[in-house]
């Protein structure tokens, strides 16, 4: 798969306990934008935010620390992101997703066995 030029980011800002049928949201995400053929999908585990509820979640009081933010960030065509965030909708049910204009400078990938040129 190639991707240059003009292309989407689609982020989504969840809860690290938010879940989908018994199950991490945020992993349900990620199975399905894989079956889906995109690009690619990172997760980032948040260390402190708050969202609608105003409610802080943090790393430096334990007590706060059990449902730290997480975002899934996700880069493709817009065709295929625009599609698979009407498709994911369901499963943000307190969260944000945003969808964003980029412009892909190099996506490349490289053997494992031997250091990129």
């Amino acid at each position: 798969m190639q991707i240059d030029g003009d292309a989407k980011r689609l982020t989504i800002f969840v809860g690290e306990q938010d879940t989908y049928r018994h199950h991490s949201v945020v992993t349900e995400i990620v199975h399905r934008a894989h079956a889906a053929g995109l690009a690619g999908v990172t997760v980032f585990r948040g260390v402190e935010g708050f969202g609608k509820t105003n409610h802080l979640h943090t790393t430096r009081i334990l007590s706060l620390s059990d449902d730290l933010p997480m975002s899934v960030v996700i880069i493709d065509e817009a065709a295929k992101l625009e599609a698979f965030a009407e498709g994911i909708a369901e499963l943000v049910g307190g969260g944000l997703m945003v969808l964003e204009d980029v412009t892909v400078l190099r996506y490349v990938s490289h053997d494992r066995g031997e250091p990129p040129a």
